[in-house]
């Protein structure tokens, strides 16, 4: 469970930034993400459901300036551009299909709409992979 991943060269990665309602902790959602993520690792993750791996986050509230072209978020008006949200949910596949059928099917929607009830928001996001390396 927290074992490294290893992603393979040429997946997609989902990006779901998750903005809990006020007032719900971390504590309040874990065991329903936790739920979920299990859901998604032992139904979709063998060849024909194509989950590699993915991590999930906390926001800390630090800001890289230094990574930062423009204003930083907080600052007006690109703060406005991303919400930073409570929580990301990054994920691997093997392609954007396999994704998305996975995420139709019954068993998921109902972990989903189980943290859903702890949302005011939602969003995902997905990028194909064009690189990555490791110190030499």
């Amino acid at each position: 469970m927290f074992e490294p991943i290893q992603i393979p060269f040429g997946c997609v990665m989902l990006f779901n930034v998750v903005d809990l309602k006020k007032g719900v902790k971390m504590e309040d959602v874990e065991l329903v993400l936790g739920e979920m993520c299990n859901v998604v690792k032992n139904t979709y993750g063998d060849d024909k459901g194509g989950f590699i791996g993915g991590q999930v986050y906390k926001y800390s509230g630090f800001v890289s300036e230094e990574g930062t072209i423009g204003d930083t978020p907080g600052d007006t008006p690109s703060a406005q551009k991303v919400k930073p949200g409570d929580l990301v949910i990054a994920t691997y596949w093997k392609s954007f299909e396999q994704h998305e059928k996975s995420h139709a099917d019954k068993i998921f929607k109902e972990k989903f709409s189980e943290l859903g009830e702890f949302c005011d928001d939602t969003y995902e996001v997905g990028y194909e992979m064009l690189w990555q390396g490791v110190p030499e």
